[in-house]
């Protein structure tokens, strides 16, 4: 088509095979899209193109994304809000006639595809490494393998336990977003092809992350986030995908964070890329049968001495609360120390 079409803080340039939608940066647009910035959509990608009347004498121009296509849309699975939509372009109601007109060619140049899933993502999703802070630790994400970080402040003390986690991609199978603003049908697991649907469990908020611990400074070690919902943002490992999982508060396979913690603009799209990356490595259909690979242990590393300090004496605590034994205590002690 050649043409730009320019909306409330997004523009569509359309090309004979593609659309490129920006989103401009401002206090009025979304912190979502702001960090996508921009994104290549090919119309291979797309199922559908609706036009329908928008909010105070607007018009909503939206592509349709088929299953499949988009790792971001994947792992959203329905819980964005209308205005962190990136497939949604909003004009004046003047221009209806305009937005009826590229919804009527951007129709016509759907793929033959349109009306079936995708069998590969054709949307590429935000590139690595990535990071964010969530409620109870930090996620990291180098393309290759992600990583989570507990804070001492927030964690419960089963992650604790289970020490700081490592999970190559191809070991697995998928990833969990959950919003904290918990809307749409909330955090079922976006997988590799070939895996069967994950149950949905409920999501308690980590209110009970910390029990018996005590608190320093302004809030208690392992208190539920105080401001709105609860999310998380949990991975699937491969061979665990039929298995009922637990509170995200106390798997070490998730982090959880709540409306200030692990943002939707910060997680979504670090949730998006981990999901592409899992589903490039997917083993062919012939090899589903394969025994899943045993997870090498992390690398070690050395580590700053004061943290080293901080995580032990988290422990004694711990250990004081009798939420460890004297014999746990001892080996986690060992290993933090073998890390100086």
């Amino acid at each position: 088509m050649g043409d730009v079409l320019a909306g409330f803080q997004t523009v569509w340039e359309f090309d004979t095979d593609s659309v490129l939608i920006r989103f401009e940066r401002g206090i009025r647009t979304p912190k979502l899209l702001q960090a996508l910035g921009e994104r290549h959509i090919p119309y291979e990608a797309l199922s559908a193109v609706d036009l329908a009347p928008g909010k105070r004498g607007t018009v909503v121009l939206r592509a349709v994304p088929r299953p499949g296509a988009d790792p971001l849309m994947d792992v959203a699975d329905g819980q964005l809000k209308e205005g962190y939509d990136p497939y949604r372009l909003v004009l004046p109601a003047e221009r209806a006639s305009l937005a009826e007109y590229y919804a009527e060619e951007l129709r016509g140049a759907l793929g033959p595809g349109a009306g079936t899933a995708a069998e590969s993502h054709l949307v590429a999703a935000p590139p690595a490494p990535l990071s964010f802070k969530a409620y109870d630790g930090k996620a990291s994400f180098d393309g290759k393998a992600v990583s989570f970080r507990w804070f001492w402040t927030g964690a419960s003390s089963a992650k604790w336990k289970a020490g700081d986690q490592r999970f190559r991609i191809d070991e697995l199978a998928g990833v969990e977003w959950r919003s904290p603003e918990n809307r749409g049908s909330g955090g079922a697991a976006a997988k590799a092809p070939g895996t069967a649907p994950a149950e949905d469990p409920e999501a308690p908020g980590p209110d009970a992350a910390g029990k018996g611990t005590t608190g320093k400074g302004s809030g208690a070690r392992g208190s539920a986030p105080k401001s709105g919902g609860h999310g998380h943002l949990r991975l699937v490992p491969r061979g665990a995908e039929d298995h009922p999982a637990g509170r995200p508060d106390h798997d070490p396979a998730a982090v959880v964070f709540g409306m200030g913690y692990g943002l939707v603009h910060e997680s979504l799209p670090f949730a998006a890329a981990v999901l592409e990356a899992v589903r490039a490595s997917a083993p062919a259909p012939s090899a589903e049968c394969s025994p899943a690979p045993a997870r090498a242990p992390a690398a070690p590393a050395r580590r700053d001495p004061a943290d080293i300090a901080d995580r032990i004496r988290h422990l004694g605590e711990l250990h004081t609360a009798g939420l460890l034994t004297d014999e746990e205590f001892s080996a986690k002690k060992a290993e933090l120390l073998a890390e100086l």
